[in-house]
């Protein structure tokens, strides 16, 4: 599980935004904290794997903070001006959402983010392809999933699509369950959504014994 620190000096914001990220298979919160020496604090204590990171705090900047976080840090604040995006980006910030925004926008980015650090998180020394593979699950463009079919959730859909594509074979819903985090009777609706929108092939695996059971493989368009 990856562990993230919600920094906001509002706390229904903050609340908020903690919502969305225990709604995300392989993630949940490790605190909240509503000042930058709380947050300071808090993440020495937690050792969370993930910051998202409010610039207007109370007693400082969250931009002065930023250098000082042993983690990975997304901005998640109001502030829009082009020149204070540099600096967060220039000290280190992966990604900068402007608020408000959305559960869906939130959790496309914290799951480029999970990508990108399953890639790096295989040990030993990393050739160039395997830090240019990285670095592109972090930064793909957006917006480029199917759309989930109607009804399911857009995050858990592009979870299931990426399980699929990165697995290079083809899965059962209770392999992919597995993966993503979800119960089985829930992958097997969202791979059912897919297969109807023409985005995932189903074959059957016939074992020595019972019912056959059905896989499923990504189909690129």
């Amino acid at each position: 599980m990856i562990g993230v620190l919600v920094v906001d000096d509002d706390f229904r914001v903050a609340q908020v935004h903690a919502g969305f990220v225990d709604a995300l298979p392989g993630f949940r919160v490790a605190g909240l904290a509503h000042s930058a020496e709380q947050a300071r604090s808090m993440a020495a204590e937690l050792g969370p794997d993930l910051v998202l990171l409010d610039v207007y705090l109370p007693d400082a900047s969250g931009l002065s903070l930023l250098p000082e976080l042993d983690a990975d840090v997304i901005m998640a604040t109001a502030a829009a001006d082009a020149t204070v995006v540099r600096k967060a980006l220039r000290h280190g910030a992966l990604h900068y959402l402007i608020k408000p925004f959305t559960a869906a926008a939130l959790g496309e980015r914290l799951a480029a983010y999970a990508r990108c650090r399953g890639a790096l998180d295989a040990g030993g020394d990393l050739s160039q392809a395997d830090l240019d593979d990285a670095l592109r699950a972090l930064y793909a463009p957006l917006h480029t999933e199917p759309p989930a079919p109607k009804g399911r959730s857009p995050v858990t859909t592009r979870l299931i699509a990426d399980a699929l594509r990165e697995a290079g074979a083809p899965r059962s819903a209770a392999e992919i369950a597995d993966q993503v985090g979800i119960s089985r009777a829930t992958a097997q609706r969202y791979l059912a959504g897919l297969a109807q929108a023409g985005r995932v092939e189903v074959t059957l695996r016939y074992g020595a014994t019972g019912r056959p059971e059905h896989e499923y493989a990504w189909s690129p368009r």
